[in-house]
């Protein structure tokens, strides 16, 4: 069966879980997302050095371990469990690839080989102040003047933009949306932190006064390919969010058992019967969506779009649930800061609306089926 994972595939969970465990406990959490860069170096060359996940979707021309997207997908499945702080969503899974699905090889060869090793952090600025994640959020200027491009413009709720080597910018040209790549810290570019209630993860609003700016990709428009790469890292924010729901379902589960009232376990009263029930089988419909997403992405590219935008559609609104039913059976304490059920909480109403809320993608399944 195509959507059942091979031995390897468990192994690297496996292997995963235990490093998490050891290296990234909530106590680790707590400490980093109370940090300014929200980040440990060293953790982070952990992960690209000792790890190589930063290399893991790369091909191997380019220095990488040239596996796909269910490999990945196995990978932010963990890392949402956890709720990891580190930048690897920005850098892999949105950066890696939108930079994977551009046509210029030059320009693969030139930034993906640091992005493989851990030396080069990199980002995707795309939104704006209306937050869409379409084409027509994009008001951005590039401008070329005698072979050279600039960028004037700004871009919000940035993943670790703050933090990121690498920026890679959409732009309007005369042609169409570019893509363009930013060296950081570059003259005429600055940044300034976005507050959000999740702070296990870094935002940051980016304002660019005529930037110098590589092009990347030809000189038409590069849309296509940057879709292309937004869709695959809506899978991977969607495996992200199906670990964080798996977790809360088994958090609340715990809990339902051991915690008794009237004399006997709060898991046996009909309503917290059903509410775990019912998230079950909700987890594992979300599961099902995100695994045949990543199948999609590595098998069958033509329905990537309809596929990716069902699986992010469905683990948003099941880890939003998943964290609301968590903090419902716990009670009060669940409502307190020394309990992780509220950054669950905090983590998926913010993931819920990254890379476009369950209306946005729901909108474009109908546009793709012709509904």
């Amino acid at each position: 069966m195509r959507l059942v994972f091979d031995d390897e595939h468990d192994q690297l969970r496996a292997s995963l879980r235990g490093f998490l465990e050891a290296k990234s406990p909530e106590s680790e959490v707590r400490r980093l997302m109370a940090t300014a860069d929200g980040f440990d170096p060293e953790f982070w060359s952990l992960l690209a050095k000792d790890l190589e996940l930063t290399a893991l979707i790369v091909p191997e021309r380019f220095g990488g371990a040239g596996a796909g997207q269910r490999e990945l997908s196995v990978v932010f499945e963990e890392f949402g469990r956890a709720m990891t702080c580190a930048p690897l969503f920005a850098t892999v899974a949105l950066a890696t690839n939108v930079l994977l699905s551009s046509q210029d090889e030059q320009a693969k060869q030139r930034y993906l080989p640091g992005i493989c090793d851990g030396t080069t952090r990199a980002t995707l600025a795309h939104t704006e102040r209306d937050r869409r994640w379409g084409p027509e959020t994009v008001q951005s200027t590039a401008t070329e003047r005698d072979g050279k491009w600039s960028l004037t413009g700004r871009k919000a709720w940035v993943v670790d933009g703050a933090t990121a080597e690498l920026v890679l910018v959409t732009a309007r040209t005369a042609v169409g949306i570019g893509l363009f790549a930013v060296t950081a810290p570059a003259p005429g570019m600055s940044t300034e932190p976005a507050e959000l209630i999740d702070q296990t993860r870094k935002y940051a609003h980016m304002r660019f006064d005529e930037v110098t700016a590589e092009l990347i990709g030809g000189p038409g428009d590069s849309w296509p390919d940057i879709q292309r790469g937004l869709d695959l890292a809506a899978i991977s924010l969607a495996a992200e969010q199906i670990g964080g729901a798996q977790r809360l379902l088994e958090m609340a589960t715990q809990y339902a058992i051991l915690r008794s009232q009237f004399g006997r376990a709060i898991g046996s009263f009909q309503a917290i019967k059903h509410a775990c029930t019912d998230l079950l089988l909700e987890v594992e419909g979300a599961k099902s969506a995100v695994y045949e997403a990543s199948w999609t992405a590595d098998e069958d590219p033509a329905k990537l779009r309809v596929t990716a935008s069902l699986a992010q559609a469905v683990s948003s609104q099941v880890y939003y649930q998943a964290a609301k039913t968590n903090i419902q059976i716990h009670g009060g304490i669940g409502f307190t800061w020394e309990h992780p059920a509220h950054l669950f909480y905090r983590r998926a109403k913010c993931s819920e609306l990254y890379l476009g809320d369950p209306a946005h993608h729901r909108k474009v399944i109908a546009e793709q089926l012709g509904l």
